[in-house]
């Protein structure tokens, strides 16, 4: 399960739950050991309380699965660490002010939900970590064993309606960098901005790109490349399909500086892309869940679990 699947709808519990930890949860005794590390009763109350909130099991019930988490997630950290991940203090914070403001609460807000209902915020925070970490190693392994049967997504395309003609926009996009180095002043990446502005002023045509963009310092000009809406991020895709082509997007802030997106041209194709994409996904994201439960069914096999 998702990280955002798990906890989409959970928050909206957290001012009706009306949960409260039992004081004695505090008085903590090792529960398991897993690989020399303790998960003590007091962090499976919390993780209980949690899954109360997010699953609406309570009870014994509650407390075995948050026991069995635990120890999946003791085995992902120590996995993270084994292959020298670290999960970043930003990341983690990343994490939780996305799922905040998801559920249209400030990070603030939703870390007082929590203590509200019982549950100390650093419970939700070492998930997120753990899953984090967890994702990373996935990645990496997926690109190395997973391969999707090209036989597999015309399979899955034939379950589709087959006189069903999907339509999709076609972009050609060129990206247009100006570069603001790191640590510059507020004066200078306001210049940036205005030079960036004039540039989509003068623009017309990206076949005249590279020759506006001389007109200034430090500016990346890349080569257009096609590219279906499908390929596009959602934030990217909502920007292309309000500019004209012969026209650039806004400037958006990126690590490197200043970024717009010359429209060189759009059109509406008749394809099967858009459908074809959505089964690759799919068939990814099920591979994905395979292959996270059958790596740890191997930690668990390896490892040394301690039930107290």
């Amino acid at each position: 399960m998702t990280v955002k699947r798990w906890f989409f709808a959970a928050v909206s519990l957290l001012f009706v739950a009306g949960l409260a930890i039992d004081p004695a949860a505090a008085q903590t005794s090792i529960k398991v050991v897993v690989n020399s590390k303790p998960i003590t009763s007091y962090d499976i109350s919390q993780r209980a309380g949690l899954l109360r909130l997010t699953t609406g099991r309570g009870g014994a019930a509650a407390k075995r699965a948050a026991m069995e988490e635990l120890i999946d997630e003791q085995l992902k950290t120590q996995e993270a660490t084994r292959a020298g991940i670290r999960v970043s203090k930003a990341e983690v914070d990343e994490a939780f002010n996305s799922l905040a403001g998801r559920v249209k609460l400030s990070p603030k807000q939703l870390g007082q939900a929590l203590r509200q209902a019982g549950v100390r915020p650093e419970t939700l925070r070492d998930r997120l970590e753990a899953e984090i970490g967890w994702g990373q190693i996935l990645r990496a392994r997926f690109r190395q064993e997973v391969r999707i049967a090209e036989s597999d997504v015309l399979a899955a395309l034939r379950r589709k309606d087959d006189e069903e003609t999907d339509k999709s926009m076609e972009y050609r996009l060129q990206s247009v960098i100006f570069v603001i180095p790191a640590k510059s002043s507020s004066s200078m990446k306001n210049q940036r901005r205005r030079d960036a502005e004039r540039f989509r002023a003068a623009f017309n045509s990206c076949d005249q790109s590279e020759a506006l963009a001389q007109q200034y310092s430090e500016v990346v000009v890349r080569p257009a490349k096609l590219r279906l809406e499908t390929e596009l991020p959602a934030d990217l895709r909502e920007l292309v399909e309000k500019t004209p082509a012969g026209k650039t997007t806004k400037p958006q802030n990126t690590e490197n500086g200043l970024e717009i997106f010359a429209v060189c041209e759009k059109r509406e194709i008749d394809s099967n892309a858009a459908a074809r994409m959505e089964v690759e996904e799919d068939l990814r994201a099920k591979e994905g869940q395979q292959l996270s439960r059958r790596y740890l069914r191997e930690l668990r096999s390896r490892a040394i679990i301690d039930y107290r």
